[in-house]
């Protein structure tokens, strides 16, 4: 009786960018690759986010003149993520140097086959000012990409981009302001002729997370014939005598015994949408994540079962969101918050917090300020904010925002303040105290506005200080912020190769892991835009490359004489 009902090289758990990154380089090696995702859906978290990838010392660095090296990179992570001893296994010393390394291998590799890079020159470090940290170039992003080339299976997608809206994460900062300035004007303008160039020339095409989606996908798929089956979920993991050798998937037909000669790599993002294990490892009651709903962290759980080490696992890529409505949400806010007239209190009227720093400083603030003071906090807006600036939240009307207390309105600060139930003389006094650095522009309680990263998001018109303007015209509006994320931080502990690592310290051999299924490299902070899927493409490349070194060693042959999909003891007769 065949203990397996069918076998391949490399079996990769997930379809966004590590998972993807790992597929597509073991079939670069020649491996015989199979994808499997849980969800009806492919493309997980990346097609939900920005698109933006963090690839320190890219090549695109030289071509806008800007000089990067390793040391100088290792240098900034010394500075902003903290030293290796400090920070714990997941951002070693070991795998600093391997993604630092291995960044714009990855870049030139992609490249090769096909993606095409815009470099975000402006787009600074989130601590631009620390040691080694830049002004802007580290991050790049794909350029549209035309889902049409992937037919009807682009109907499965993620997507929550509107196909033919071809928007770069570079346009975002733009079009918040893009009726109050001329270079928000010139922004929208661009984006409406590339809009209109894709359309004329027959193309869909779409832009940031979901064009590195569909390009990964299009690779995989279309150039180098992988099998993806979705409704596919890991169900567990064979292991004998400490290997990883196969795993079990389900699917609508049932459960698959499926034998892997050279390793099984998870990339089925992170634990977003547990609610039970946002509350044992992170202390939250109700989660409020942006992240992908499909994100259970299914795959954690199972590689844990067979003894693999986590890490991080109360982190987050945190940030503040206008808390939630019955009609959806919550809505993640970055450029909102940056903008002039406006500012953030906890529920005592209180600020807190520099409204302009990196989204994950901005959670971190909430927490360790108290949630029960600051979930939910409340975003203050002058009606200049309103006039001026585009507030994401609003984009689909702001009338359930109101009818269900997520947004209040008042004439005066007095009656805000009560709307809101905080403390009017507090309230009062943070207002004017505000509103003095704003004429000065000077925020000298918690420094809004004093380096690149702040003013990123500001309004360069506006003075003295891009990111501060007085709170002082009616009407004024109030929206409930709570504590979101982008996704969990914490995952598996993984080596410089991707490998998983037991609770001993030792790998598993024949299991990888990489993206929000494996804890960051990144530790607990964001050193620029695209922390999350630039390491996730690095690690998945060299989980991809380390299982072909790993058949070379067990000595597999060429993999065309082993078909994806054929029975067990057909392949074996092979």
């Amino acid at each position: 009786m065949a203990e397996w009902d069918e076998e391949v090289d490399l079996l990769v758990v997930g379809t966004g960018a590590g998972a993807m990154s790992a597929a597509i380089a073991a079939a670069d090696e020649g491996l015989a690759v199979l994808v499997v995702e849980a969800s009806d859906k492919w493309g997980g978290s990346t097609a939900m986010s920005g698109g933006g990838c963090w690839l320190p010392t890219h090549p695109g660095m030289k071509e806008i003149g800007v000089e990067d090296s390793e040391d100088k990179v290792l240098t900034y992570m010394d500075a902003c993520v903290g030293a290796p001893e400090e920070v714990g296994p997941a951002s070693s010393l070991e795998r600093r140097h391997a993604f630092v390394r291995t960044a714009p291998v990855v870049h030139s590799w992609l490249e090769d086959h096909g993606l095409v890079w815009k470099t975000a020159k402006k787009y600074p470090e989130y601590y631009p000012d620390l040691p080694g940290g830049i002004a802007g170039g580290r991050t790049v992003e794909p350029a549209p990409f035309d889902v049409k080339k992937l037919g009807a299976w682009y109907g499965h997608a993620r997507e929550t981009l509107p196909p033919g809206l071809p928007l770069f994460a570079g346009d975002t900062y733009l079009l918040a302001r893009s009726w109050s300035t001329f270079s928000g004007m010139i922004g929208g303008a661009n984006l409406v002729f590339r809009a209109l160039g894709g359309a004329v020339t027959g193309k869909k095409l779409t832009g940031l997370g979901m064009s590195l989606a569909a390009r990964l996908m299009y690779i995989a798929k279309e150039e180098q014939g992988t099998e993806v089956r979705l409704e596919s979920p890991l169900v567990d993991l064979v292991v004998e005598k400490g290997v990883v050798v196969g795993a079990v998937i389900g699917g609508p037909e049932g459960d698959r015994r499926i034998r892997t000669r050279v390793g099984v790599h998870l990339g089925a993002g992170g634990f977003d949408h547990n609610a039970e294990w946002r509350k044992t490892y992170q202390g939250l009651d109700d989660e409020q994540s942006s992240g992908n709903p499909a994100n259970l962290g299914g795959a954690i759980e199972i590689a844990m079962r067979h003894g693999a080490d986590v890490a991080l696992m109360d982190d987050a890529w945190w940030g503040p969101s206008v808390a939630p409505t019955s009609k959806g949400g919550p809505t993640f806010i970055v450029s909102e918050r940056s903008m002039p007239f406006s500012m953030v209190v906890d529920q005592e009227g209180s600020r807190y917090v520099n409204e302009s720093t990196s989204y994950v400083d901005f959670g971190h603030a909430m927490i360790e300020r108290g949630l029960e003071r600051t979930n939910h906090s409340w975003m203050i807006l002058d009606v200049r904010h309103r006039r001026r600036y585009l507030n994401n939240a609003f984009l689909m009307g702001s009338k359930t925002f109101y009818e269900e207390g997520v947004a209040v309105k008042a004439d005066t600060l007095e009656e805000l303040a009560e709307k809101m139930g905080v403390d009017k003389a507090t309230f009062k006094a943070t207002v004017q105290r505000f509103n003095s650095f704003a004429r000065k522009g000077v925020d000298e309680d918690f420094g809004r506005g004093h380096d690149a990263y702040d003013t990123y998001y500001g309004d360069p018109t506006h003075g003295p200080n891009p990111n501060l303007g007085e709170i002082a015209r009616g009407p004024f509006v109030a929206l409930k912020i709570v504590l979101g994320d982008l996704g969990t931080k914490g995952g598996l502990l993984t080596d410089e190769d991707a490998r998983v690592i037991n609770a001993k310290g030792k790998v598993i051999e024949g299991l990888y892991a990489a993206g929000n299924t494996s804890a960051s490299v990144c530790g607990r902070t964001y050193p620029g835009a695209g922390s999350t899927l630039g390491p996730a493409l690095v690690f998945g490349y060299l989980a991809g490359r380390h299982a072909a070194t790993r058949a070379a060693e067990i000595g597999l042959g060429d993999a065309t004489d082993r078909a994806v999909g054929a029975p067990a003891e057909e392949s074996a007769k092979a």
